[in-house]
């Protein structure tokens, strides 16, 4: 089981109490803990740091259940796509899924609620650290991760909902107005430059691991540069990663998802989850294979805690080769019982399931890969294809490294799955998202790259029948329990 730098019983009260708040803005001086008369040591400057972490996996102030990527970010973007079909019976995860998400959503109201309380957050830490008498290393290694999960919880929320008040300092507007999207990608940029020039390549076990990297920001600002169409810079940013020789695929697509791979060469960042003791999580397990895994795995297993709240569509299930060893390792579909019958179910998803290391599922120690090394060569690729208006050699191969991975079946590769070539700019962009679709199931991409690639509209009634997104889909809505706090955010986003 991995190990991250410990962390006192103080992080725990920066998570739930710093700027605990039924909305944005609210604020209760009761709560509050003052820059002044808060940093001091250097071990002030790390919880500081930590509590961010903690809004990230965890957190225990109500109404929230878990933090912003504990599931409502990756099941979000999953059903408002051609990815997953929601079975929970819940409206707000319904609506999601059929595209009749309003202003009163649950899961989008949550999602801006905790992004926005650790960005508060990172900027009590930014305010902060300057002020500790400490090494001035690692006082900018500590304000460069600040910045990094600043900078990455804005990136998520202005790809969610467009326009977004920036708030980068402690004490400002009381109902700020929304700030346009570039001014917010301008921030998000800066605070990504700064992380990368200041934190290290790595950390040893017991000493920082889990924690945000140079490789981190600089993949992150790939995709940052990505999204905004500035294909050189993209291209410069995943250069850098590529040739820096400190991350790969693993041989085997299964090893991605292995609990002792978590913060390998595959990982750039993912967000900690597990009992591991000193880990930087406040849950003693992640919900993954609870939501995704079926209910008839008792079957299998008595007593497992699995409810298939969300399920994978059968058109994505259909959409892979058969023998893509993607669709075997992230897709369930028949399961095996203790008295020898087999059990048929519609696809479900359990590549978060380590059978070797969980071989009970439920609860799961299993991190959430926020920021994989194949996502660097695929988004490599396609920047080289808007580049140049066509793919070149450098970005065949990039494509072609994921899919020679996914040929081997564990023992050997297979003849399926071609390399790519002699495509025209549009057939290749095209190959490109069908490749990210069986890559990342459940990662919480679909709904992003569906938007970035045009197709949203086109892709999700071949997935599901009857659903029709519109343009205005591409953003969800500002949610109206934080415009009931704060009128500055009117308008509201089109078509909502």
């Amino acid at each position: 089981m991995k190990k991250y730098i410990g962390f006192s019983i103080l992080i725990l009260l920066l998570t739930v109490g710093f700027f605990a708040c039924k909305g944005l803005l609210e604020e209760d001086p009761k709560d509050q803990v003052f820059v002044d008369n808060f940093f001091q040591t250097e071990n002030d400057a790390t919880a500081a740091v930590n509590s961010i972490y903690g809004i990230l996996n965890a957190t225990s102030s109500a109404p929230s259940f878990g933090g912003v990527y504990f599931s409502n970010y990756w099941v979000a973007t999953g059903l408002a796509s051609d990815e997953m079909e929601n079975r929970l019976p819940a409206p707000d995860f319904d609506q999601l899924a059929t595209f009749t998400h309003r202003p009163v959503n649950g899961a989008l109201y949550e999602f801006w609620s905790l992004a926005y309380k650790g960005i508060n957050n990172a900027n009590f830490a930014i305010e902060g650290i300057p002020l500790v008498n400490g090494d001035p290393s690692f006082k900018n290694q500590r304000l460069a991760e600040a910045h990094f999960l600043r900078g990455m919880l804005y990136f998520d929320l202005v790809r969610w909902f467009g326009d977004i008040p920036l708030i980068l300092t402690l004490g400002g507007e009381v109902t700020p107005p929304r700030n346009d999207k570039d001014e917010v990608y301008a921030a998000i940029i800066a605070d990504l430059q700064f992380a990368e020039q200041n934190l290290p390549d790595s950390y040893s076990a017991g000493n920082g691991l889990g924690r945000a990297t140079k490789g981190a920001a600089t993949g992150l600002l790939a995709k940052v540069y990505l999204t905004q169409g500035e294909w050189q810079k993209c291209v410069d940013q995943c250069d850098a990663i590529i040739n820096s020789g400190k991350y790969g695929l693993y041989d085997d697509f299964a090893e991605a998802f292995r609990i002792p791979n978590e913060n390998g060469k595959e990982t750039l960042f993912g967000i900690g989850f597990g009992t591991a003791n000193n880990s930087i999580s406040f849950w003693e397990a992640g919900q993954f294979n609870v939501r995704l895994l079926p209910t008839k795995l008792s079957g299998a297993i008595p007593g497992v805690n699995a409810q298939g709240w969300q399920v994978a569509t059968q058109n994505l299930y259909d959409s892979y080769d058969p023998q893509d060893r993607r669709r075997e390792v992230t897709l369930l579909t028949t399961i095996t019982n203790v008295d020898g019958t087999t059990t048929t179910v519609e696809p479900h998803i359990q590549k978060y399931w380590d059978r070797v290391n969980e071989p009970t599922a439920g609860n799961t120690d299993h991190d959430f890969p926020y920021l994989r090394y194949s996502d660097i060569l695929l988004m490599y690729a396609e920047a080289l294809n808007e580049l140049k208006n066509g793919p070149d050699a450098e970005a065949y191969d990039a494509v072609n490294q994921v899919r020679k991975r996914a040929r081997f079946n564990g023992m050997t590769e297979l003849n399926i799955l071609p390399d790519l070539t002699g495509l025209s700019y549009q057939d290749f962009k095209d190959a490109l998202l069908e490749e990210r679709r069986h890559e990342f199931v459940a990662e919480g991409h679909r709904w992003f790259d569906l938007v970035r690639f045009g197709k949203l509209e086109a892709l999700v009634p071949l997935a599901k029948p009857g659903v029709q997104p519109q343009a205005f889909h591409d953003l969800f809505p500002i949610p109206q329990g934080e415009i009931d706090l704060n009128q500055n955010l009117l308008p509201q986003n089109t078509g909502y």
